[in-house]
């Protein structure tokens, strides 16, 4: 940075002149002192509030890939089955338990969270599958990611004593939600319905995307709202065309005394073809920042999540969305030292394959609108080795302390 050299000249000053100068700098003084050093004010000043966020994508359980890819209803079922096994198999409840640490180690007074599953299965059928306005038939709760997290955030009812959960819900938004057949136990010719292939089951998978407020820190918000995007991916899976719903939450809040700002949470499309420009996830991207989207407003901004994007990726392609959220005036307010994205392996247990020389690029950002209010203090990167058998994600977690100035 280049730094202009003021020329001082010499002059007479009155001795009365002098005297009034100091004491109008003794209260500016006394203000600086208060400070800590570090841009944040001591108690009892207003220079400085400091706001704790994190963003964590919770991996909803196992590759979908080989479903999308199916070609006929016999390899479909199989891989459907597939996704249930590696579901099971990925144990999210012991996976919650290294979630909730990472959280309560760093005490984020808002958390973003992405793939958010709901696992339910009901019995064999093809009616939900193939139209859209059917009524679902899995309603029997398999994993419910949101409850398991939270028991573990909150088990022994909060540090203070009084019986309150360490964290609650603000917002929480349903996305793409799919049901389908599928061969669990693997076995041939016992499935129930003899017009679908071995299939014993059916899956039901929705995605969420939630906000949590942390009890206790000083965390008050309003105006608690969800969208989806309109630019959407278009799939088409065993001669079904779907739609992947994505989208975004939002509160307006306030944290210690801090004046108002938006807090927005999303989670952009993955599965782009590699030739589209601009790419879905660029468009939703623009959805985020344009007249009408969540980040446009006076308040000062706060936007988190997975961005499936960045200025610097192995395909050119993905740093579109990244890139039009910088043209709008959006700034990264994240580490990307050392690296959060993503195991190679759809299996979560240790030694199954992945291995932290995966992390090797960054999608999860926290950025914000108004870099002159705020400010990054301090950012970590967290879950980027195995607890208890399992890695947390196939992401990383992280964490940035911000400063929110007047």
């Amino acid at each position: 940075m280049n730094h202009a050299r003021a020329a001082i000249r010499r002059t007479v000053v009155p001795l009365a002149f002098v005297a009034t100068l100091v004491l109008a700098l003794v209260p500016a003084l006394a203000a600086a002192k208060a400070n800590d050093g570090h841009g944040k004010a001591k108690s009892g000043t207003s220079k400085a509030k400091e706001v704790r966020t994190m963003t964590r994508n919770l991996y909803l359980g196992a590759d979908l890939a080989p479903a999308i890819s199916a070609e006929g209803l016999g390899a479909f079922t199989e891989a459907t089955g597939q996704i249930l096994r590696e579901v099971t198999a990925n144990n999210f409840p012991t996976r919650a338990k290294g979630l909730a640490r990472e959280i309560l180690k760093k005490e984020p007074d808002l958390v973003g969270l992405q793939e958010v599953a709901l696992w339910r299965t009901g019995p064999p059928s093809l009616e939900v599958f193939l139209n859209s306005g059917a009524k679902p038939t899995a309603t029997a709760v398999r994993y419910d990611y949101l409850s398991e997290l939270l028991a573990r955030l909150n088990k022994g009812k909060g540090k203070n004593g009084k019986g309150k959960p360490r964290y609650r819900v603000a917002v929480s938004q349903d996305e793409f939600d799919f049901e389908a057949p599928g061969n669990e136990n693997g076995v041939a010719g016992d499935g129930p319905n003899g017009a679908i292939p071995n299939a014993e089951i059916n899956g039901r998978l929705t995605m969420r995307d939630v906000i949590l407020v942390r009890n206790g820190a000083g965390v008050t918000f309003k105006r608690a709202r969800a969208g989806h995007f309109a630019n959407l991916l278009q799939v088409t899976v065993s001669g079904v065309n779907l739609s992947v719903t994505r989208g975004w939450t939002a509160i307006d809040a306030k944290v210690r005394g801090s004046h108002l700002f938006r807090f927005v949470n999303t989670h952009l499309e993955a599965f782009d073809p590699a030739t589209q420009v601009p790419s879905i996830r660029a468009l939703q991207a623009g959805e985020l920042v344009a007249a009408g989207g969540p980040t446009t407003t006076k308040l000062p901004v706060i936007l988190l999540g997975d961005l499936n994007s960045d200025d610097d990726t192995v395909e050119p392609g993905d740093r579109q969305a990244y890139e039009t959220l910088l043209a709008a005036g959006m700034r990264e307010r994240s580490t990307g030292k050392p690296l959060s994205c993503c195991l190679n392996s759809s299996l979560l247990a240790e030694g199954a394959g992945g291995s932290v020389a995966d992390f090797d690029h960054q999608v999860d950002h926290v950025m914000t609108r108004d870099p002159k209010k705020v400010k990054l203090k301090a950012s970590y990167v967290t879950g980027r080795q195995p607890v208890n058998g399992f890695w947390d994600s196939d992401h990383a977690g992280l964490y940035s302390s911000l400063q929110l100035r007047k």
